[in-house]
């Protein structure tokens, strides 16, 4: 595991934004998740570009992935990535915020198209979504206080953590014998553990050096990794109405990913560039 300090000054820029931004808190509740049907009949593809307008889902509480900046405009490398597809589409991005578990209700209903949020690739998922090919690859690691003795993944039994509820990461710490405390964003979820109400938390590697860049004083570190990192990528409704957009979602990440979009746009946000496998 690389040094706090290496990755760190490798993350400067995003975290002048994060800073900028007071990570998130700025972003808007989850009264606007039900905003805009995006329901359809036959080809989303051909609704949305008669539509002009193409509707991600997204917290826009979660520095550097989505949030708020100085001008409450809403960033961040997911929104960005979005934009850039839609673009390639022929379209409009449209956003609607809220928490996790309604952006998840509301594409199911068919209310937004898809969902901007740094979204994991997961057996279980897999079985209720269709996703598009992974735009970013993400770390999971275990945010612990210095003083922990976590050390690996395994320690997490019997454990405390805290995070969004049906996330990935609450997923990962409760197979591994956590017991799970839901929470409605990482903010939260970093004051639980500073009380000494959870253990630790999981999250995105590039979060926690976003989060220490604004808060080079916290007394947290990464006290374990996941080996393997997860494949983030947008998810769409089963079924044949998503399955020319899928195509054509696919198409333009190939294209973003070939022209240097998307290492740019990682970059920009990260730091890092977390967009390639390799």
């Amino acid at each position: 595991m690389q040094s706090t300090i290496t990755r760190r000054t490798l993350l400067t820029g995003a975290g002048a934004l994060a800073a900028l931004a007071g990570l998130g808190l700025a972003g808007c509740s989850g009264q606007d998740a039900g905003a805009g049907s995006t329901a359809a009949s036959g080809d989303l593809l051909e609704t949305i570009r008669d539509r002009g307008e193409m509707t991600f889902a997204t917290e826009g509480t979660w520095s550097p992935w989505t949030f708020h900046n100085e001008e409450d405009e809403l960033t961040g490398f997911d929104i960005e990535v979005a934009r850039a597809v839609a673009a390639e589409l022929g379209v409009e991005a449209a956003f609607a915020e809220g928490e996790w578990d309604g952006l998840l209700a509301g594409l199911d209903s068919g209310r937004f198209d898809t969902m901007a949020n740094g979204v994991s690739v997961t057996p279980e998922r897999e079985e209720q979504y269709d996703f598009t090919e992974p735009y970013a690859y993400n770390r999971i690691v275990v945010i612990a206080m210095e003083d922990s003795a976590i050390a690996s993944l395994e320690d997490l039994d019997g454990m405390r953590t805290a995070n969004t509820l049906g996330s990935s990461y609450a997923t990962l710490a409760e197979s591994y014998g956590a017991t799970n405390t839901g929470v409605d964003d990482f903010n939260q979820t970093i004051e639980l553990l500073e009380q000494g109400r959870i253990d630790a938390t999981l999250n995105d590697e590039v979060v926690f050096y976003d989060y220490m860049n604004a808060h080079p004083d916290a007394p947290l570190k990464i006290a374990a990794e996941n080996a393997e990192p997860t494949h983030v990528a947008f998810p769409l409704r089963k079924g044949e109405e998503t399955a020319a957009l899928r195509e054509a979602m696919n198409e333009a990440i190939d294209t973003l990913r070939a022209d240097g979009t998307l290492a740019s746009l990682s970059n920009e946000f990260f730091g890092i560039d977390i967009t390639s496998a390799s």
